[in-house]
């Protein structure tokens, strides 16, 4: 490169110097605006880096029933407890467990063995009860195991198989849709 190339403006360097110079070393004031404007920015740009970062994965439940893997989404999930006590109740669809009173009320719970057509053992291989909330309904799912909580990148989730399915992990962690599972009161899939 030629000198007529780069032409260089020492003058307004040499400004911008001594301008950082006299901040840093308190002999000029930045006006008290200049500083809330600045602050502003930064806190806009955090705010929404760390927003972007809650949208970029998919907060669950995993838990294991029927030899498969499932989860739900983390903001349905009121608890889990344990699966002892659970009553039966007569005259209940095949799909529909039993009941736990859980937090002073009563939790029906769903076999998704039953509901999803999965080969499963008997009850003694249902140890858990995920509880969850769907609009104004709350029930159990019952698992064999409880994985826990995972974060999953949305950029890994792709199409499930037909079904009430949200998404599908690359690991086969299927999603439920907790919608069109439906509640106690729904019949399980491909039966009317």
């Amino acid at each position: 490169m030629s000198g007529d190339d780069a032409k260089i403006d020492y003058t307004a360097l040499r400004k911008q110097l001594d301008d950082a110079h006299a901040l840093l070393d308190g002999t000029r004031q930045v006006s008290t605006d200049k500083r809330r404007e600045v602050l502003g920015a930064r806190a806009r740009a955090l705010a929404e880096s760390r927003h972007e970062e809650r949208q970029e994965v998919l907060s669950v439940l995993a838990f294991q029933v029927g030899g498969e893997r499932y989860a739900v989404r983390i903001e349905t999930v009121d608890h889990v407890m344990e699966a002892r006590g659970l009553a039966s109740l007569p005259g209940a669809p095949r799909h529909v467990l039993g009941a736990l009173v859980s937090r002073s009320r009563v939790v029906p719970v769903l076999d998704l063995r039953q509901l999803l057509g999965l080969e499963g053992g008997g009850m003694s291989d249902l140890g858990k009860v995920v509880v969850v909330e769907q609009g104004e309904e709350c029930f159990g799912l019952a698992a064999e195991a409880v994985e826990g909580r995972k974060e999953l990148p949305r950029v890994e989730l792709s199409q499930p198989p037909p079904g009430p399915f949200l998404f599908l992990t690359p690991d086969r962690l299927t999603v439920l849709d907790l919608e069109q599972l439906g509640g106690p009161s729904a019949a399980p899939q491909g039966q009317e």
